[in-house]
């Protein structure tokens, strides 16, 4: 068990703040990262929170995965190395994750 966690079906409103005082409740927390859109600052409703310990990170996913949240159930799993080999392919999350958006179909470039 790792101890940076992926979190999904983040509401667009939530900030690292918000993240690191729910998550605060499960154990010491490291680190909090909204992934945000480069071009327009907007949330992309994911982040990745790591936690002191891999205890902490397991009641992290206890207590949180399927949480409600602003009307939306939090996913909440260990986050698992983006694979190697993916170069602008389908689901790309941009390095760990869980899910990421899709890239479009790339043309060969001769």
């Amino acid at each position: 068990m790792g101890r940076r966690l992926y979190v999904g079906n983040l509401p667009y409103k939530a900030t690292d703040e918000e993240l690191t005082e729910l998550f605060s409740r499960a154990g010491t927390v490291d680190n909090v990262r909204v992934m945000r859109d480069t071009a327009t600052g907007r949330a992309r409703g994911f982040a990745f929170v790591e936690m002191a310990s891999d205890d902490d990170a397991q009641k992290a996913i206890d207590e949180f995965n399927e949480y409600p949240m602003e009307g939306r159930a939090l996913v909440v799993n260990e986050a698992r190395p983006k694979p190697q080999g993916d170069f602008g392919g389908r689901g790309g999350g941009g390095g760990y994750g869980g899910g990421g958006g899709g890239g479009g179909r790339r043309e060969p470039r001769w």
